[in-house]
């Protein structure tokens, strides 16, 4: 099953959600890495190179943007996909995240366990079928 090898970094700065999503996702065979804020999420990033990215934007060490823009920025990491999960569900941060930033997804909290499944296996499949190659 092509779900098992995939390794995901979810930055956020509850423990609480981590754990959430953690056991969410794991339970249909993915790998969940947490990092507690913005600077831990980046180094875990960089050292891990994950399959996806889920982000928050409010943290209080570093805004998720500024987190988004730094990974996107660097070769080694500007390809990995991004799913934004916030609390900030206006539809303006919406049209911003999809249009503008070019995030591959954004999921407002509270969502439902089937609605994060769902999105995490679409935007992963969407990925499978790029012409993006695996070092």
């Amino acid at each position: 099953m092509i779900k098992q090898s995939k390794r995901l970094a979810y930055i956020e700065d509850e423990a609480e959600m981590i754990d959430l999503v953690r056991l969410i996702l794991v339970r249909s065979g993915y790998t969940v890495m947490g990092a507690n804020g913005g600077r831990e999420g980046i180094e875990l990033i960089r050292n891990e190179l994950p399959d996806l990215v889920l982000l928050d934007l409010m943290m209080p060490d570093m805004d998720g943007w500024e987190v988004y823009h730094q990974i996107k920025s660097e070769e080694l990491t500007r390809d990995i996909p991004v799913i934004v999960i916030t609390a900030k569900a206006l539809n303006i941060d919406k049209v911003l995240g999809l249009s503008i930033a070019k995030v591959e997804d954004y999921i407002a909290k509270p969502f439902s366990p089937q609605e994060l499944l769902e999105r995490v296996d679409q935007v992963l499949s969407r990925q499978g079928k790029s012409s993006h190659q695996d070092i």
